[in-house]
């Protein structure tokens, strides 16, 4: 009766270690180009948005912009998946009328201006499934320098005199893309 009784101890402690170790989660590191989000009005508090791109930000780690960015070559507006670009409202851009929804967002990088591209592509990994045929609009627009260099690849938004803007910054390059209400 002893030896039962400390078999089935030993048995259900054994049981109770396996359905533990079933039950654990392996969670990955921190990606080395972690997601954010940058938005109109930027308040998180306020629900009341009128854009908001969701994006990547690789780092420069003693690279440039241009090795990351390829001048010429369609570029996903940071890493791993393809930037996402939603309008809460129709909104112009480039002259283009472009209605409330979501889309993708590239860039064609270039040394003295980049082109922005809005895409009805969704779900895409990278710029590798880039369809010209999808582009909703295009604008092309100037690349200033900026003051400071940023290792991360950034986004934000302001309110322009006429537009919201959408500033993209890396290093010492600045574009800013203008969308009107």
């Amino acid at each position: 009766m002893k030896t039962s009784n400390v078999l089935t101890s030993i048995t259900f402690a054994f049981l109770m270690v396996l359905t533990l170790n079933v039950g654990a989660q392996e969670f990955k590191d921190l990606d080395k180009s972690p997601m954010d989000a940058a938005s109109f009005p930027a308040d998180y508090k306020d629900s009341n948005k009128l854009i908001k791109i969701t994006y990547s930000r690789p780092q420069l780690k003693d690279r440039s912009v241009s090795e990351l960015a390829k001048e010429g070559e369609v570029w996903r507006t940071g890493a791993n998946e393809a930037a996402e670009l939603t309008l809460y409202k129709d909104m112009k851009v480039g002259g283009t009328e472009v209605k409330a929804g979501t889309y993708t967002f590239y860039v064609i990088p270039g040394q003295k201006e980049w082109t922005a591209i809005i895409s009805t592509d969704l779900n895409v990994w990278g710029s590798y499934f880039y369809n010209k045929e999808n582009d909703v609009a295009r604008v092309t627009v100037p690349v200033t320098k900026g003051k400071e260099s940023l290792d991360a690849f950034s986004i934000a938004f302001d309110k322009g005199d006429d537009a919201l803007e959408m500033h993209l910054g890396w290093g010492t390059v600045r574009v800013a893309v203008p969308f009107k209400m």
